[in-house]
């Protein structure tokens, strides 16, 4: 019988036990038998006989009762085996998620999106993740840019889907299109329906846009400072969504500018919008996928970025040339 040592039968104080020696007995806790446990894990039975014996020295208690037929469990050996084989099925569990990590495109990828991306390009990209990589785990959260960023540093998301230039330190680009902006009227307007619209005409025309926070606010703010707006020109009225700045315009409050993912959605079911746009060069935005540099994924998610490109080729956009 293994002695006991340390205080309270505890075993050799900071010893612990190596998993050869959990595979040991629980192989022979399995097969009460020394011969067909050894066969069974691939050890000879002398190091079976042996790591059993050290494990009950760590542990300071018998576990086995030796007789020259066979072998039975001692009742500190029956408790015991349950939780060698819960360690060891832990074991095989961190193992399995390991090959899962190392596999792309597998396990779970929590990707972040601003809210006037997600209503428009979720449909293709959730499309592609089913079809192409059905093995991850595609966790979406919506959220202001500030939010995403602070959550990808944080690691609490691994991918942000949103608008480009960030000019953060830490967080690397993978551009994935540019997208032009149109002018969204109500109906009778004099620029509703034009397809050559100066930028000028943006500095004076009462112009409604989404509440702070939203990153398309600062665009649409940068687009006007660009046509020459000035900062007394009305910003009167503001939105928490795109969704409801377009029902403002067909009511007659102001006009409004979308990327022109957002348009079908957003103005198809009403008909008292009109939509206009930009001479050439218009107005744009560059939509981009944002991971923090070095990620080790970083190969998994370029990948993906040329995927997600592919197939927005089918929207409204002008993918970036030459990226990836």
């Amino acid at each position: 019988m293994a002695s006991s040592t340390g205080s309270g039968g505890n075993g050799v104080k900071g010893k612990q036990p190596s998993l050869a020696q959990l595979r040991a007995f629980a192989a022979v806790a399995e097969y009460l038998h020394f011969r067909d446990a050894a066969a069974a894990i691939g050890m000879s039975q002398p190091a079976l006989s042996g790591a059993v014996s050290a494990l009950e020295e760590t542990l300071g208690v018998q576990l086995v009762e030796r007789t020259t037929r066979k072998v039975l469990l001692s009742p500190a050996g029956e408790r015991l085996a349950v939780r060698a084989r819960a360690v060891l099925d832990a074991v095989g569990e961190l193992m399995e998620e390991a090959e899962a990590v190392r596999a792309p495109f597998t396990g779970v990828l929590r990707l972040g999106v601003i809210p006037t991306v997600a209503p428009y390009l979720l449909p293709t990209v959730l499309t592609l993740v089913h079809e192409r990589y059905p093995e991850l785990d595609l966790q979406v959260h919506e959220e202001q840019t500030s939010s995403l960023l602070e959550g990808l540093a944080a690691g609490r998301l691994d991918l942000l889907l949103l608008a480009v230039p960030l000019g953060v330190p830490g967080v690397a680009e993978l551009p994935l299109f540019d997208e032009d902006f149109v002018l969204v009227t109500p109906r009778g307007h004099g620029l509703g329906g034009r397809g050559d619209i100066p930028r000028e005409a943006l500095r004076e025309l009462p112009l409604l846009l989404l509440d702070e926070g939203h990153c398309l606010r600062d665009q649409a703010l940068d687009i006007c400072r660009e046509a020459g707006r000035t900062q007394g020109a009305p910003v009167t009225t503001t939105a928490a969504g795109l969704s409801t700045l377009v029902q403002l315009v067909a009511g007659g409050l102001g006009v409004t500018l979308l990327p022109r993912t957002a348009v079908k959605v957003e103005t198809d079911r009403n008909d008292r919008l009109v939509t206009g746009h930009f001479a050439d060069p218009a107005p744009s935005r560059r939509v981009a996928l944002a991971m923090r540099t070095g990620a080790a994924r970083q190969g998994e998610f370029e990948t993906f970025a040329q995927a997600l490109r592919e197939a927005m080729r089918r929207l409204p956009v002008r993918v970036v040339a030459g990226a990836g």
